[in-house]
């Protein structure tokens, strides 16, 4: 599957919360409802058609079976996000993680990836990673 096909900036964070959900090799059923209700919820995805999310993560999933496929993503994600959604791409990135209420090593590593790559800078990690700690705590 060619990977030059341009991709909207949904489509972008969408793959984000794909390559989040797909890194440790299973995406649970509480991920990918997370992913769902994120996109019928934040108002970055307003008016974007839900029939495209199944499609959008399949483009993302089969360019992650490519040689060096998560760097494809990465790239392509960052190419195509302007620079002000960097810390909401993280964000949702961070929810992905949280929502099984335990996050695996193949996650952490990822969501290092995602900092680097968006040079976010150590508070906003940190207020994002507080933030979804917040909300995922159990009574």
């Amino acid at each position: 599957m060619p990977t030059n096909k341009p991709i909207t900036v949904q489509e972008a964070l969408i793959y984000v919360m794909v390559v989040v959900s797909a890194s440790d090799a299973s995406m649970t059923d509480n991920e990918l409802a997370t992913i769902g209700d994120m996109i019928k919820m934040l108002p970055v995805f307003d008016g974007y058609d839900d029939n495209r999310i199944i499609p959008a993560a399949q483009r993302c999933g089969d360019i992650l079976q490519e040689d060096n496929g998560l760097q494809l993503v990465l790239e392509l994600v960052r190419d195509v996000l302007p620079p002000k959604l960097y810390d909401t791409a993280y964000a949702l990135a961070v929810e992905v993680a949280a929502a099984d209420l335990h996050v695996e090593k193949e996650e952490l590593r990822i969501l290092q990836l995602l900092r680097d790559r968006f040079g976010l800078d150590k508070l906003t990690v940190a207020a994002i990673e507080r933030g979804a700690i917040a909300r995922h705590r159990t009574v």
